[in-house]
């Protein structure tokens, strides 16, 4: 790559005398340099806040407030109103309630997952069942080599949207993640509906 030359001073005084003597072909404001207005003293900044805390070389690092867009999957569900009885659903997040029936979504896709959780709360709530848990595993981690993280575990996060979207929202009455003794964080406590 070229290196642009500056001009020495004699240089650029021919320059400014052959420049006055030259017309310009078109009249139009894009081809007038505008005069230079001296440059303004800048004003000081006294209400401007730092962006960032001072430090010195060398320091710890601060713990910093985490920013993340959506919350993590045991805080959306801890967040969600309690639709239950709440002594119940203590006892439930315990542990100390059993769970009348199971499945086990474990290894499958989202879309075998889906048809079959469909199937497996809407014969449950038929037959009258109040707590029933489904498994859905933690998920594999895998390489990440995109620039949005990719959260782990598909059939983790998709069950609890699919228990509150139709046919299965109308049945379902809270959904809480098991107790350790039950699956932990890969299962789902899901407590139906009355008939």
């Amino acid at each position: 790559m070229r290196r642009r030359r500056t001009l020495r001073p004699e240089e650029e005084d021919l320059w400014r005398s052959v420049a006055r003597t030259a017309r310009p072909l078109h009249e139009h404001p894009i081809f007038h340099k505008p005069a230079e207005a001296p440059p303004a003293d800048p004003a000081p900044l006294t209400h401007a806040k730092p962006r960032l805390p001072a430090f010195t070389l060398g320091e710890k690092v601060r713990a910093t407030e985490r920013h993340d867009l959506a919350p993590s999957l045991p805080q959306a569900l801890g967040q969600a109103p309690l639709q239950m009885d709440a002594k119940t659903h203590g006892r439930m997040t315990r542990g100390k309630l059993a769970p009348e029936a199971r499945i086990d979504l474990h290894g499958l896709t989202l879309a075998e997952a889906h048809p079959e959780l469909i199937r497996f709360i809407l014969n449950a709530h038929g037959a009258g069942l109040r707590l029933v848990l489904v498994i859905t595993g933690k998920g594999k981690r895998r390489e990440d080599h995109g620039p949005i993280p990719q959260r782990m575990g598909a059939l983790r996060h998709q069950v609890p949207q699919w228990l509150r979207q139709a046919p299965l929202g109308p049945t379902v009455l809270q959904v809480t993640e098991a107790h350790l003794k039950h699956g932990g964080a890969g299962a789902y406590y899901v407590y139906l509906r009355r008939r």
